[in-house]
C-alpha cells in the first residue's frame, strides 16, 4: 500500500515533536536559567482560558481550597509537609491527570460507543481513515517508510495492551496502550521495544554509540557539538548506574520512560528551598500561605489546576 503525503508528514511531525518538545519547553520555562512562573501558570493550566478561570476564584476561596490541599498532602497529619510528602503528592497528581486525559480520549476514540476502542477506531481518530501496512514490505519513500515503522509499533503496543483477546480495548487496556509506563504488564514490552530500536548488535544492552544513534563526528571538527556532550553526560551520569559503559534493560527503562519520580523530587526540594522560612527542611501551613503565589505556580498544585478539581480539594475525597 502506498500512503499519501499527509499521514506520512504527520508521522514525522509527531516523531520530531516528541524529540524536540522537551528542549523547547525547557528553554521557554527557564530562559537563561531563570524560572518563569507565568509560563508555568499559562502553559500548564492549559492556556489563557484556564488562567482566566483560575483568576476568577476569590482570594477567600483560593485560601480555603489551598488549605484543604495542604491537609491532604500532610499524610502523617503532623502539620508539616516534608520532601517525601510533597514528592508523593506531585507524583500522584501526574498520574491522576494522565489517567483523566486517557479516559477523555477513550470516549473520543470509541466511535460506536460500545465501551471498546478497536484498532480501526484508533486509526480513524488519528488519521481519518483505516491504515493497514504490510509488516514485511518496506516502502521506497523514506518519509512513508518512517511512518510505516511508527504505525506498526503502535499496532504492536495496541495488541500487547489487549489482555482478553477481544476485538478492541476496554478502558483499562486503553490506558495501558496510552501510558504503558503506568501499567506493570506493559513494562517488558516497553523494554523489548526499546531494545529492538536501539540495540543494533543484539547483545541485549545499549552502548553509548547505540544510545547516540546515527551521530558521527564531523572529521573537520575539533570536538563534538554541545548537544552530543549533553547526551553523553546523561548517558554516563543519569542512566548508566553501574558505570559499565552500557545500559541494561532496567537502566534502559529509566531512559525511555519519563522519570516522574525524579521530577517530583526536584520540585519538592525546590519548594522547600524557596519557602522554608525557619530552615527546618519542611513546610508549615503558615509558610505555604506566606508564599501562596509560589505554591500555586508549582507542580504541587499542578500550577493551580487542583483548586478547580474536587478530587484534590474536597474534604471528603
Amino acid at each position: 500500500m502506498r500512503l499519501g503525503p499527509r499521514p506520512a508528514a504527520l508521522g514525522l511531525l509527531l516523531l520530531c515533536a516528541a524529540a524536540a518538545s522537551a528542549g523547547d519547553a525547557e528553554e521557554l520555562h527557564y530562559p537563561q536559567g531563570e524560572h518563569r512562573s507565568d509560563y508555568d501558570r499559562e502553559a500548564l493550566l492549559g492556556g489563557q482560558e484556564e488562567v482566566d478561570e483560575y483568576v476568577k476564584l476569590s482570594p477567600e476561596e483560593q485560601h480555603k481550597r489551598l488549605k484543604s490541599i495542604i491537609k491532604k498532602i500532610d499524610l502523617d497529619s503532623d502539620g508539616f509537609l516534608t520532601e517525601s510528602e510533597l514528592s508523593s503528592w506531585i507524583q500522584m497528581s501526574f498520574k491522576h491527570y494522565a489517567m483523566q486525559e486517557a479516559k477523555q480520549q477513550f470516549v473520543e476514540y470509541d466511535k460506536n460507543s460500545d465501551n471498546s476502542v478497536s484498532w480501526d477506531e484508533y486509526n480513524i481518530q488519528m488519521y481519518d481513515r483505516v491504515i493497514d501496512f504490510d509488516e514485511n514490505a518496506a516502502l521506497d519513500d523514506a518519509e512513508e517508510e518512517s511512518f510505516r515503522q511508527l504505525h506498526l509499533k503502535d499496532k504492536k503496543r495496541f495488541e500487547k495492551a489487549n489482555q482478553d483477546s477481544s476485538p478492541g480495548l476496554n478502558l483499562e487496556e486503553f490506558i495501558a496502550f496510552e501510558h504503558p509506563e503506568e501499567v506493570d504488564y506493559m513494562t517488558e514490552f516497553v523494554i523489548q521495544e526499546a531494545l529492538e530500536e536501539h540495540d543494533k548488535n543484539g547483545d541485549g544492552f545499549v552502548s553509548l554509540e547505540e544510545f547516540l544513534g546515527d551521530y558521527r563526528r564531523d572529521p573537520t571538527a575539533n570536538e563534538d557539538p554541545e548537544w552530543i556532550l549533553v547526551e553523553k553526560d546523561r548517558f554516563l551520569n543519569d542512566y548508566d548506574k553501574d558505570t559499565d559503559g552500557r545500559l541494561d534493560p532496567q537502566e534502559l527503562l529509566s531512559w525511555v520512560v519519563p522519570n516522574n519520580q525524579g521530577i517530583a523530587q526536584e520540585e519538592a526540594l525546590h519548594l522547600i528551598d524557596e519557602m522554608d522560612l525557619n530552615s527546618d527542611r519542611k513546610l508549615s501551613e503558615a509558610e505555604i500561605l506566606e508564599n501562596q503565589d509560589l505554591f500555586l505556580t508549582s507542580e504541587a498544585t499542578d500550577y493551580g489546576r487542583q483548586l478547580h478539581d474536587e478530587y484534590f480539594y474536597h474534604d471528603e475525597l
